[in-house]
Formats: C-alpha cells, sequence, structure tokens
C-alpha cells in the first residue's frame, strides 16, 4: 500500500519517482530541506521504501544509492523512439518560427514607439512655422535695405578680428622659433616630446590659422572696394 502523499515516506517517494536517477540519502536530504525533514528521517523513509519493494537500492560499500523502480514507467520502444524524435523536431523547427515571428513583431513595436504622437508632431510643426517666419522677416529686412549691423558696430568687429587674427599669427612664428631652439639638439622624438609637454598644434583642434588669414584678406579688399 503506497504512504500518504503528505507522510515522510510520502514526500520521499515522490521526489525519488520524479527524479528517476541514483540518489544517496543526502541527496535527497539537500532537496528536501523546504519540508523541514531531517537527515534521520529521510533515511529511515528511504530504508522503509526500499524494505517494502516501493523503491530499488544498492549498496556501495557503507553507502546506499536509491532509485525509483523502472517497471512503474512506460518505457517506449524503437519505433516509438523514432517518432518521438521525429516530433521533437518538428517542435524544434515551430519554436524557430515562433522565435521569428516574435522578434518581428518585437521590431515592428521598436519602430512604433520610435515614431512621434500626434502632439508630438503639431509641435514640431508649430516651432519649424514659427522659425520659417523668423527667417522670412529677416529675409525681407534684407531684400527691402534695412542694415541689421550698424556701420560702427561692424568697423569694431572688423578690427578686432584683425587684431587677433594679426596676434595669433605673431604668437605663432614666436612659437615656432622658441620651438626649434629647443628642439634642435634634442634626441627626443619631436612628436613624444609635444605630447609629454601637453602641446596642442592648432591642427590638434581643427582649426588653421591660413583659412582666418584668407578672410582677413577677404575683408580688406572689401573695405577698399567700398571706399
Amino acid at each position: 500500500m503506497p504512504p500518504k502523499s503528505d507522510s515522510v515516506e510520502g514526500i520521499v517517494l515522490s521526489f525519488v519517482n520524479e527524479q528517476n536517477r541514483p540518489l544517496n540519502s543526502q541527496n535527497v536530504a539537500d532537496a528536501l530541506q523546504k519540508f523541514s525533514l531531517k537527515k534521520t528521517a529521510v533515511q529511515k523513509a528511504l530504508d522503509a521504501l526500499a524494505d517494502s519493494g516501493q523503491i530499488s537500492f544498492k549498496e556501495y560499500g557503507k553507502q546506499k544509492i536509491y532509485l525509483a523502480r523502472q517497471d512503474q514507467f512506460n518505457i517506449p520502444n524503437g519505433e516509438e523512439l523514432e517518432e518521438m524524435k521525429k516530433a521533437n523536431i518538428k517542435l524544434q523547427e515551430e519554436l524557430v518560427d515562433q522565435k521569428k515571428a516574435i522578434g518581428e513583431v518585437e521590431s515592428e513595436v521598436r519602430g512604433l514607439q520610435s515614431n512621434l504622437t500626434l502632439a508630438e508632431i503639431k509641435s514640431k510643426e508649430a516651432k519649424l512655422q514659427r522659425e520659417v517666419q523668423e527667417m522670412e522677416e529677416k529675409l525681407s529686412k534684407l531684400r527691402s535695405g534695412v542694415i541689421l549691423v550698424k556701420p560702427e558696430d561692424k568697423k569694431i568687429i572688423e578690427e578686432s578680428f584683425s587684431e587677433k587674427v594679426n596676434q595669433w599669427r605673431k604668437r605663432k612664428r614666436m612659437f615656432k622659433e622658441l620651438w626649434d631652439n629647443i628642439t634642435e639638439n634634442s634626441p627626443k622624438d619631436q612628436k613624444e616630446f609635444k605630447e609629454e609637454l601637453g602641446l596642442e598644434y592648432d591642427e590638434d583642434v581643427g582649426v588653421n590659422l591660413q583659412s582666418y588669414s584668407d578672410m582677413l584678406t577677404s575683408l580688406s579688399k572689401r573695405r577698399k572696394v567700398s571706399r
């Protein structure tokens, strides 16, 4: 007569049958800690189940190995195993198709989430319309001959720009002369030495003196024409 399912023997028997693999008492006791079963109680239950023939066991020295009785399981024959393999392959293919479909749906959802809402579209449209209106107003002023920058302000800006470019050119030349004197007889690689000192050339920060010099030349030519 099988033990009650909520008894110690019932819990142990259910676990051994579910696992259907070789187990020792320690394996079973560790797995059934959630039921607050002590190892001695588990060992006693295993022995009782083995004595009553409800589970199998073998002794290896001082240790006993317990196993579910195999005659209680419906073991498939070769033909049934082959059918199960085919069914498994089919299920695996369906799983791949399902994962692919899920991936496509998730991709579509992400695409929809990245789109602007109607409220956001209206807000962006209003902002762009304001910017267009401001630009049209500026363009209209330029076409009507309105002076947006006063001549005296323009002169101050141009003179300041000219002074800054000339100072840049002067300091660049002074640095080059000083650098050449320092590195003339130095055994160090100039690039490594420059990095060691933390120096940066114009090109390192994306600026070019020549382009500003060209702007200054163009500015000077416009001044002469306007006189």
